[in-house]
């Protein structure tokens, strides 16, 4: 990219956290989705955090019905959204009400001052202008009339008034390209290619988002201008991807890899729905999606696609897998290869739907009926949710089990740069269907049992209709080997500890330590969590304290060296977006003194409330 003389002079800064927030059909998801993707496009590393409201209509103008995205560009290769934002985007009294809070004292707070009328005023519990009085002394207040320029700026176009009005939302990302300095060329080619067709649409949008780098030029704003220079990254090609597609794109690559059709059966619900979305336009791919009349139903299908040789896989969120649990105990007895996806959020029940949380662990574990025990693994990252859904279906294939893979509406909706992988680069994952007889009779001719295992412990897999190997399939305990229906009491307690050691026996990789192995304190995590944890411990170990980092991927069953990492440790911290689940495994299999730090706010961690904490722990004022 050339520089121009007057972008030579434009101040850099290492990093930028910005805000947009405003009515739920003010565009702010769509504002600030495009700004990242300007971002990225011109190389700096991010991470984002949209929030919804809670309603799919919450009334206009109230604080119920903000939605927020927050976005972190950087220079160098960042973790998490931020602490807190410097710049805010108030579309209305209620964004402001609502977030201001969020700011960093001194940060810049941008209005749509023609949104700050008396009734807009009322509806957010202001009983005063907050722009005319002492409310924003603390920050440097810039008041755009948005919503009037913008309709200036379509008023010759032919289009109609609400509809320019709707436009604010591009003039608000029009001025916030122009003062950090972000390129317009990817936002024009995109509101082209978004609205093809509707030119009066592509016409006022465009306009809108010139007016407001226009005005950014001509309102005297230079000494708000500034730039965050591309980050240095490893050389290949890079995609913005947030949590859901990253997971579903990795649910077609395991398809891939393993040669079987996928087939997702699904049940809508929030925050797990994009997988469902996403994996509907990948037919291509041998990928089929089913959308089931309830979350019964869809694990049932996914179960009956794994037990005709499919990749079966099914997606939602905690009440779906409380709703699931007797079919995947069913997938448990029956030894079939199935992944489920829990997108965690706000419980119990409905709770906060649009909100993240992390408190299934202990459902993933136990959550079922009898002695069913599976795999349980979680991804980290948004990007980390493809490789995850790749050694998700693999676990599930070799070992004949289902498996429960974790994410949250953290990871499923944040997003960051993403290092496509070269495709030779996966491993396949094999298959081997049973093909013919493996045990002779009484008699001396060849039969099939369903239940006799290998090395691994594992059964075979027999697809139905292929000769010779008819067998039973139900829930009713079998007997080991043959499969026949058994009612006998030493072969349920062999096969329950059969099944269990099966599971215990899978081997994952050990327990990394990252950070000072020789601290007194160690962190050790799961999840999501691993951003905050990321930054914070190179904060500390960066003022020159000592401490550890672990995290855990594999949940279920945990890494063989695991206790001997914790018993290296005299202090265990566990930051958790739950009240302490992780500790209670961690206690229970360890003896161990692990303490929680637990956040349940519908929030993710910020490296700043970890740091208080850690610190605290040293002894050292936070």
């Amino acid at each position: 990219m050339t520089e121009t003389a007057a972008e030579s002079l434009v101040p850099e800064v290492g990093g930028l956290v910005i805000r947009f927030a405003g009515d739920s059909g003010d565009g702010m998801q769509l504002a600030g989705d495009r700004f990242t993707s300007a971002s990225a496009l011109f190389g700096n590393d991010l991470s984002t955090l949209p929030e919804f409201p809670a309603e799919i209509r919450a009334p206009a103008g109230t604080l119920a019905g903000v939605s927020a995205f927050q976005v972190h560009i950087s220079d160098h290769d960042i973790f998490t959204p931020g602490d807190a934002p410097h710049v805010l985007v108030a579309m209305n009294p209620a964004a402001l009400r609502a977030e201001l809070g969020t700011l960093i004292d001194g940060g810049t707070v941008i209005v749509n001052a023609d949104a700050f009328v008396e009734r807009n005023l009322a509806k957010a519990g202001y009983d005063h202008d907050p722009l005319e009085g002492d409310d924003l002394d603390a920050y440097r207040l810039v008041r755009v009339p948005m919503t009037s320029l913008t309709k200036e700026a379509c008023k010759d176009l032919g289009v109609k008034t609400r509809d320019a009005e709707r436009s604010k939302n591009f003039f608000a990302l029009g001025l916030l390209s122009w003062m950090y300095s972000r390129p317009i060329e990817p936002t024009i080619e995109w509101i082209e290619a978004k609205f093809k067709g509707r030119d009066l649409i592509i016409a006022a949008n465009k306009a809108a988002f010139n007016a407001g780098h226009a005005f950014g030029e001509t309102a005297e704003l230079s000494d708000h201008q500034v730039v965050v220079r591309p980050a240095e990254m490893p050389a290949g090609t890079y995609t913005n991807i947030n949590g859901n597609t990253a997971l579903a794109w990795g649910l077609v690559a395991a398809g891939q890899l393993s040669g079987l059709p996928v087939f997702l059966g699904s049940y809508p619900i929030t925050p797990a729905s994009d997988i469902l979305h996403e994996l509907s336009r990948h037919k291509e791919f041998d990928v089929a999606t089913f959308q089931a009349e309830d979350e019964i139903a869809a694990v049932g299908s996914a179960l009956g696609a794994a037990y005709g040789g499919h990749l079966g896989v099914t997606t939602t969120s905690g009440p779906g897998v409380a709703l699931k649990a007797e079919t995947i105990g069913l997938a448990v007895s029956l030894e079939l290869p199935l992944v489920i996806v829990n997108i965690q959020r706000g419980g119990p029940s409905t709770g906060l739907p649009t909100k993240t949380e992390a408190a299934d662990l202990l459902m993933a574990m136990y959550g079922r009926h009898g002695e069913s025990p599976l795999p349980v693994i979680a991804a980290r990252t948004p990007a980390d949710c493809f490789d995850q859904a790749i050694e998700a279906a693999r676990i599930a294939i070799e070992y004949r089990t289902p498996v429960m893979l974790l994410s949250d509406g953290y990871l499923a909706n944040s997003s960051e740069p993403w290092l496509l992988p070269e495709v030779d680069d996966l491993e396949p994952i094999p298959v081997g269907f049973a093909s013919g007889f493996n045990q002779v009779d009484e008699d001396g001719n060849g039969v099939f049992w369903p239940y006799l295992r290998d090395e691994k412990m594992v059964r075979p897999w027999a697809i139905p209709g292929t000769p010779d190997l008819m067998h039973r399939i139900g829930g009713l305990e079998k007997e080991d080997g043959s499969g026949n229906v058994s009612y006998d009491g030493a072969n349920h307690a062999h096969m329950v500890a059969v099944r269990a050691e099966r599971i215990a026996r899978i081997p994952v990789p050990d327990a990394e330590v990252c950070g000072d192995a020789d601290a007194d304190l160690l962190v050790v995590g799961w999840g999501s969590t691993w951003g905050a944890i990321t930054a914070t411990v190179r904060r500390i170990r960066n003022g020159g304290r000592k401490v550890a980092h672990v995290h855990l991927t594999y949940l279920n069953p945990l890494p063989a060296n695991l206790g001997e990492v914790l018993s290296d440790f005299s202090t265990i911290l566990v930051p958790e977006m739950n009240l302490g689940q992780l500790v209670r495994m961690l206690r229970d299999e360890y003896l161990v003194d692990a303490r929680p730090v637990s956040k349940v706010t519908g929030q993710p961690f910020t490296p700043a409330e970890l740091q208080h904490v850690i610190l605290g722990e040293l002894g050292d004022d936070a």
